[in-house]
């Protein structure tokens, strides 16, 4: 196969050419943190699309509209927090999810997302087609 162009010797398909990616527009108004953030990342990696292949970076553009009127279930505004580590001793800085939403709720769904994509090389990549407004 490989004289069609098609395949390369491990029978994986080659990159393809610089091709236009779809674009997405999500509203997230009302809409559940969790669920919103799952479906972006089957959005960036490409999975909707026939020819996923998991090697190959073939998903699209995502636009996200209305951040700041997500819905959050149950307590977790008061109760979740997140951590950073500086690598120090006693550098384990904590904040309230209520916080950080206050301050940027574009950065509660971007690491949302960003949590639930693989730590492959193509992470940074399809996180620069994330889109938040």
């Amino acid at each position: 196969m490989n004289q069609a162009g098609s395949m390369n010797q491990a029978g994986r398909e080659k990159s393809p050419v610089k091709a236009a990616r779809p674009r997405h527009r999500l509203d997230a108004a009302g809409q559940s943190v969790g669920r919103l953030a799952t479906e972006i990342a089957v959005l960036l990696r490409g999975k909707d699309r026939a020819d996923f292949s998991p090697h190959l970076d073939k998903g699209g553009v995502v636009e996200v509209v209305n951040c700041d009127q997500l819905k959050f279930t149950g307590k977790k505004l008061e109760q979740k927090e997140y951590f950073h580590f500086s690598g120090y001793i006693g550098g384990l800085k904590r904040k309230k999810m209520a916080e950080v939403y206050a301050q940027n709720p574009a950065a509660v769904l971007c690491r949302a997302v960003k949590q639930m994509l693989p730590p492959t090389k193509w992470r940074p990549a399809q996180l620069k087609r994330l889109i938040i407004k």
